[in-house]
């Protein structure tokens, strides 16, 4: 999938050419409006954005549905995942769903995560990692520049850590302000990624053009 669509809010959503919507609970008051607009949406592939540990937890049991296809949540080991994944599991078995159905992609957002990106990839569920590369960049006090060098070295490990765990290739955060975003999304491919997450179809467009055809484990 070549672009994945933030929806930060379900009331201001238009047709939009993403491959995916990407609903965030973390900001959302009611998870079960947000449960219904997901089971009402009519699109191929819609994840929901959780925080990681209890809360996310707790907004699983809230949000699993047949009409979801999966969870992008903040982690930092494969015992995280583990844990979530149990929860995950209840809630399948729960709305009748076979246990499994429901794929994981973690955000990578901090160092200690970024180190265990190999674990990570491996964990059950996991079907791509995602890199969050502002959260990244201010733990480690990063600026990146116009050709965002100062990233190349996260963003290799994470994409040899899905190549290694024979996972799809990893979802690259969505383009800086003030970056020109089809330069970024070329680097983005030639590292190794297929997809970025994107804040508006004006990035849509640019993503789906500049992922459009290229080589995936599919």
């Amino acid at each position: 999938m070549r672009s994945w669509l933030y929806i930060p809010d379900i009331r201001n959503v238009g047709n939009s050419e993403a491959d995916a919507l990407v609903v965030d609970l973390e900001r959302a008051h009611d998870p079960d409006a947000v449960r219904s607009w997901i089971e009402a949406a009519d699109r191929p592939a819609i994840w929901a954005r959780l925080a990681g540990g209890e809360p996310g937890r707790h907004a699983v049991r809230a949000v699993v549905s047949p009409a979801l296809t999966g969870i992008c949540v903040a982690a930092e080991s494969a015992n995280e995942l583990a844990a979530l994944g149990t929860v995950i599991a209840e809630a399948e078995e729960a709305v009748g769903l076979p246990v499994g159905r429901i794929a994981v992609v973690p955000r990578l957002e901090t160092a200690a995560a970024v180190l265990q990106a190999a674990e990570i990839a491996r964990a059950p569920r996991v079907s791509r990692l995602q890199l969050a590369e502002g959260q990244l960049a201010r733990q480690l006090r990063v600026e990146p520049g116009q050709d965002e060098h100062e990233l190349l070295w996260a963003r290799s490990m994470v994409v040899i850590a899905a190549a290694a765990a024979g996972i799809e290739p990893p979802i690259a955060a969505s383009c800086p302000a003030g970056t020109d975003c089809e330069s970024s999304a070329q680097v983005l491919r030639r590292l190794g990624f297929r997809g970025r997450t994107c804040l508006d179809d004006e990035q849509v467009q640019i993503a789906n053009k500049v992922f459009a055809n290229a080589s995936t484990l599919a």
